[in-house]
């Protein structure tokens, strides 16, 4: 995965990307447990395209929720991928499961 998207090691971190961002942050949450390789794999691929496609108008965060569980928890997540989509700190739209590009444009909508 390229460099366009944030890859925080703890909480704090990622806490730091969030408030220092001056436009929507699409955060997905991945897992290392041997059903959600694969799918948060994907979900890589499609994020990293969605990245390049909105360069400037969203920050990208690839966030495990083993190094992240206080985030992870905040957010209500329960399963990998994930992604949530926060403007100004607040939750606006999420999806759970693997998604494809135009999914993740669709969660993004009139928000981006």
């Amino acid at each position: 995965m390229a460099m366009r998207v944030h890859r925080p090691r703890e909480d704090a971190e990622f806490d730091f990307i969030l408030g220092m961002s001056a436009v929507p942050v699409l955060a997905y949450f991945t897992g290392t447990w041997p059903k959600a390789i694969e799918p948060c794999r994907v979900m890589d691929l499609v994020v990293g395209g969605i990245a390049d496609e909105y360069t400037g108008r969203l920050t990208a965060v690839r966030i495990d929720i083993t190094r992240c569980p206080a985030v992870t928890e905040r957010y209500g997540i329960t399963g990998a991928p994930s992604c949530v989509l926060l403007k100004e700190g607040e939750v606006v739209a999420h999806g759970a499961g693997p998604m494809t590009v135009t999914e993740v444009r669709t969660l993004l909508g009139d928000h981006i």
